[in-house]
């Protein structure tokens, strides 16, 4: 079974909305990276309970997926909600590098050979802080280690305005294919106010020559929502990123948490809301739709022949810390402060600060803070709402048969809950099918959390735990 892909006009006329519709479903909720979503996970999850979950991988012989987080960048931008370390002196990273090799001696000490890693990313923080030799020398301690698939996916994340083309060269020779570029947007006031100087001629240089080096998918990462930003204005952008023709593109939504990231809170009073933020997104859609692009669901987009889009089409993408990919089945193995695994059937995360993580590391070798292990149910609920997330669909009898329960009995309070949902046009209720529509596509955050259980008590907190759908 494919999934089809609308006319423009049938894009245009299911996306049209009111304040009222607004209202009602940009709410706070979950981008569901994970299910259970972190808020429920526990500290009485340790190092021991990750290393019985270790041993559940390796009888299973699933593939590996590394992923390595480095914190460091030189400034903080404004808008970023990420676990980072600010710091202009790079004495700061032969240290981590240290710990970092010695937690990645102990990983790989759990995952024998004969599993391969078919995925190995890098993200931040800006792991381009590194010089060129930091990360070749950290990049082969690893290889020595494991055993990596001939075509594995090796990505890492870069910001043009520190990564030099010895950074590019230095990738390419090791064998990184994939690269995600932060732009965010190129109007300088918006620039400005974010803290994030980064004209379009930098981007556009250091994207072309990843691109003659032959790096086989460049994706770029947008946010609407910024202060100041108009859909004029961000149209502008828009065309601007089209005619750098990446294989993949990004368009988040800005999450405004200033409960949890201080610096935030400058934003006040300049911020687009309602329906100005959805007409910024809604001209980003078009834009990228009539350029050829295909929309994915919630904030990707990919070039029809990409990986990401093919997996799509065939039923095969997969989502988890790093957003959609198309390596399911494969086991996650995170290091790093803040890191977080995905493997078998549970959870874990590493401490967010670098004290607390390198003592952890030289104590035991891991520095879990906190885990989880899903229940039956949770596993249920975690494959409805990744398929629902990854293919916009949902095949009722899929669920019924790999989990020995009966769907529309198993789910009848969530089914009911769901008509709504059809009658403002966002999602299509069949006998056995539940399909988002293309608006529903947008707001497929929402069709997700009715299949959610601890969302109800999430809410009761004192300050909200996610950020607004939109």
């Amino acid at each position: 079974m494919t999934l089809a892909h609308p006319t423009l006009e049938q894009m245009r006329c299911e996306l049209r909305v009111d304040e009222e519709f607004l209202a009602k479903y940009n709410r706070p909720g979950p981008r569901y990276t994970s299910y259970p979503t972190a808020p429920v996970w526990n500290d009485s999850f340790g190092p021991g309970d990750l290393e019985r979950v270790f041993a559940e991988a390796e009888s299973a012989k699933t593939p590996v997926s590394l992923y390595m987080h480095i914190p460091f960048c030189e400034s903080l931008c404004l808008f970023c909600a990420c676990n980072v370390v600010i710091q202009k002196n790079k004495n700061v990273a032969p240290p981590y590098l240290d710990v970092l090799k010695r937690e990645t001696e102990r990983v790989s000490r759990s995952i024998s050979k004969d599993r391969p890693v078919v995925q190995f990313h890098w993200g931040g923080g800006t792991p381009t802080y590194l010089s060129p030799e930091q990360i070749e020398d950290l990049f082969e301690f690893t290889r020595e280690r494991f055993y990596f698939a001939s075509d594995s996916e090796i990505g890492i994340e870069v910001d043009p305005r520190v990564t030099s083309r010895a950074h590019l060269e230095t990738l390419r020779k090791l064998g990184f294919n994939r690269l995600s570029m932060g732009i965010q947007d190129f109007q300088r006031d918006v620039q400005q106010a974010v803290h994030r100087i980064q004209p379009f001629e930098m981007t556009r240089d250091l994207l072309w020559s990843a691109r003659r080096m032959g790096f086989e998918s460049i994706n770029v990462d947008l946010i609407y929502g910024l202060p100041y930003q108009t859909p004029e204005s961000f149209a502008h952008t828009v065309d601007q990123i089209i005619g750098l023709s990446p294989d993949r593109i990004a368009l988040f939504s800005y999450a405004h948490v200033p409960w949890l990231k201080k610096q935030q809170g400058s934003f006040i009073g300049h911020l687009p809301a309602g329906l100005v933020k959805f007409e910024i997104f809604r001209t980003g859609l078009m834009k990228f739709v009539e350029a050829g692009y295909l929309y994915i669901g919630m904030d990707h987009f990919a070039k029809p022949g990409d990986e990401l889009a093919v997996s799509q089409q065939k039923r095969t993408l997969h989502r988890n810390f790093q957003g959609y990919t198309t390596k399911a089945g494969a086991d996650l193995y995170g290091m790093g402060i803040t890191a977080i695994s995905g493997i078998q059937s549970a959870y874990a995360q590493n401490h967010r600060d670098i004290p607390s993580w390198q003592k952890a590391v030289d104590e035991r070798g891991l520095a879990t803070m906190r885990g989880y292990h899903l229940s039956e149910e949770d596993r249920v609920r975690r494959a409805v709402i990744s398929r629902l997330l990854c293919h916009t669909l949902l095949v009722k009898d899929e669920i019924s048969r790999e989990f020995g329960v009966d769907f529309d009995e198993h789910f009848a309070e969530e089914l009911e809950r769901f008509e709504p949902f059809r009658e403002d046009g966002l999602v299509l209720l069949e006998r056995n099918e539940i399909r988002a529509t293309w608006l529903g596509r947008i707001f497929i955050r929402n069709l997700a959390m009715v299949f959610d259980p601890y969302l109800e008590k999430q809410q009761l907190a004192a300050k909200p735990l996610f950020s607004k759908t939109l």
